[in-house]
């Protein structure tokens, strides 16, 4: 079986490849990339793969039996990308796609989750074999704004009370990994979150705690979290969509309990305080 990655130098696609490694051979792996030259792992082929550039598409798929479409970055363009990368694995031959949606996408109130119910409906009208694996919050999401809440003394956010089910982008991957890899699997839909349900002030609790620094947590306005954000560099668009999706998680839009992440790859999630230990440890190298 030749397992394909798109996406394979981003931030989950090189997670994926590590994974898949682990479980079957280099040489049933090919990484699709926007720039050859951005993967690491020197086993693995790489083919260039553009989801703008239709032109790239179909060659790069041939031979390709199972497709992880890991969905695009470029918020607002993800349906025509999305819709392209489909299209052509059609043409391919590509049997299997397995997708990155967002979780509750059919019910979800995040913003994000709109792009992701029209791919959902595309994969469903292909005629291919597809999972759909609904991810929630990465928790490296928030834990990236560690070293800005210890300059500042205080995490902030408009998250309210809102309980966070995240876990760790490595979880994530590794359950693409046993999907691509396992059977069963076929035209399932995989709510996947992580085991223990967090708050922003319980993550402003265990800073503090490993760091010895008292970072309480402050909630905001989504406007003044907005403005906030803009002016730490954010762009204007992007730091409106940030705080509508801490909006979001304060309604339940990032919740779950059933634990079905944990029970795809075997073991616990990722816990927060593995997460904040690891990024405190990376800011300080």
């Amino acid at each position: 079986m030749t397992i394909a990655i798109t996406g394979a130098s981003g931030q989950l696609g090189h997670l994926v490849l590590n994974a898949l490694e682990g479980r079957t051979n280099a040489g049933n792996i090919v990484a699709l990339v926007r720039t050859t030259s951005k993967v690491a792992v020197k086993s693995i082929e790489t083919r260039e793969f553009d989801y703008t550039k239709i032109e790239t598409l179909v060659p790069s798929l041939t031979g390709v039996e199972t497709l992880i479409l890991i969905s695009s970055n470029e918020i607002g363009q993800r349906v025509i990308q999305h819709r392209n990368v489909i299209t052509a694995a059609k043409t391919a031959g590509v049997r299997t796609i397995l997708y990155t949606s967002v979780l509750h996408a059919d019910t979800s109130v995040l913003s994000l989750a709109d792009e992701h119910r029209v791919t959902e409906a595309d994969l469903r009208s292909s005629g291919l074999s597809f999972t759909i694996l609904r991810n929630g919050w990465y928790t490296e999401n928030y834990t990236g704004s560690a070293g800005a809440a210890l300059k500042g003394g205080a995490f902030i956010g408009s998250a309210g009370d809102g309980r966070i089910s995240s876990a760790a982008r490595a979880d994530y991957a590794q359950a693409l990994a046993v999907v691509a890899t396992g059977p069963g699997h076929v035209g399932k839909v995989y709510e996947l979150a992580g085991d223990n349900a967090w708050t922003l002030s319980d993550l402003a609790a265990e800073i503090s705690r490993q760091t010895g620094k008292d970072i309480p947590y402050r909630n905001l306005t989504e406007s003044d979290y907005a403005k906030a954000l803009i002016g730490a560099g954010l762009p204007d668009g992007l730091a409106h969509a940030v705080a509508g999706w801490d909006i979001a998680a304060s309604q339940g839009a990032l919740f779950d309990d059933g634990r079905q992440l944990s029970a795809l790859i075997g073991r616990p999630t990722t816990s927060l305080a593995e997460s904040v230990a690891a990024v405190l440890k990376k800011s300080s190298e």
